[in-house]
């Protein structure tokens, strides 16, 4: 088991280049997750090349007030929720027979901070005109904060850690062609917290724990609520970017023609995303068809055994406990 970093290993050089940056992350306590090395970095774990851009993307971001973020733990409905923010943020811009989603995947349509699109730099957002919709997996520490006294606005979903192990094990064997994750090894890990950018519970208490000091700021939401009254959670949203709904929105149905046109179904259909593949900057090639499963809540029971789901039932309740977060 690695060893916490010392606190002078904390923080990269000032002004880095991307040489001394990788030679930063070469000294980082390291060992072997998932699908290869991954570092730990105050506390979180991330593979190599990733770190290497949350670097680089807190020195070339810079935040401004008006920026809305989606925040989220890999496969926790990222891709939902950059499908519904979009929809409900740009309304007025788009009908739904010709809606940018139709034609294109939920990826492109709003970037990470930390993770550019084959072709683009970690600057690129930056070219973006405001209000940005962004998004990063990310923890609330690590992004940038905005030097004035205002500050931008967080949506953050999280989703039961089970269903989330489940639905991250296949993406990684399916991403990864020359990996074959082992089940018992991966999970065990996953309990230790270890796995990219986590641990899982750390990250979330984060989040949940600015929700309730700041709620104005940051919205924590659930992916098993979102589920059970999307129609509601898209409501909520909307009022949290300053786009409420108006009456003759509500009653003419356009809340519900927002869920219909975000929901697994309408998207996993469309050739967009039957189709194609995002590439990342990081060689990373993904099919589109991969970032749409199941997206089921409890699909956990398919794959890991009652003696499993109890294990990280009882770790999650231990790492929760008295924040009032509960799954």
């Amino acid at each position: 088991m690695a060893q916490v970093p010392s606190e002078r290993d904390e923080c990269p050089p000032e002004h880095a280049s991307l040489g001394s940056l990788k030679e930063f992350i070469s000294k980082l306590p390291t060992r072997e997750g998932w699908s290869g090395p991954i570092v730990l970095y105050k506390d979180y774990w991330f593979r190599p090349q990733l770190l290497e851009n949350i670097l680089l993307a807190q020195k070339n971001y810079n935040p401004r007030s008006e920026d809305i973020i989606l925040a989220t733990q890999p496969k926790s409905g990222t891709t939902w929720l950059k499908a519904l923010s979009f929809t409900i943020i740009n309304r007025s811009h788009y009908g739904f027979s010709d809606h940018p989603l139709l034609t294109r995947h939920p990826q492109h349509v709003v970037p990470f901070i930390e993770i550019p699109l084959k072709g683009k730099h970690i600057s690129y957002v930056e070219s973006l005109p405001s209000p940005r919709l962004l998004a990063t997996h990310m923890p609330l520490s690590f992004i940038p904060a905005v030097s004035n006294q205002q500050s931008y606005r967080v949506v953050y979903i999280c989703r039961d850690p089970k269903d989330v192990f489940v639905s991250r094990w296949y993406f990684e064997n399916k991403i990864f062609d020359d990996v074959k994750l082992d089940m018992g090894n991966t999970f065990d890990m996953f309990c230790q917290g270890i796995s990219p950018y986590g641990p899982f519970w750390s990250h979330f208490l984060e989040y949940w724990k600015a929700s309730i000091e700041t709620p104005e700021r940051v919205m924590f939401l659930k992916y098993e609520d979102l589920k059970s009254d999307p129609v509601q959670v898209v409501k909520k949203l909307a009022h949290f970017f300053s786009v409420p709904f108006t009456r003759e929105e509500e009653a003419g149905g356009v809340l519900e023609q927002v869920v219909k046109l975000c929901d697994f179904e309408t998207l996993a259909s469309l050739k967009v995303n039957q189709n194609g593949e995002t590439r990342h900057d990081n060689k990373i090639q993904i099919d589109n068809s991969v970032f749409f499963r199941k997206g089921t809540v409890g699909d956990w029971v398919n794959l890991m055994s009652e003696e499993m789901g109890a294990r990280l039932d009882q770790i999650v309740q231990d790492k929760l406990q008295g924040s009032g977060l509960t799954f």
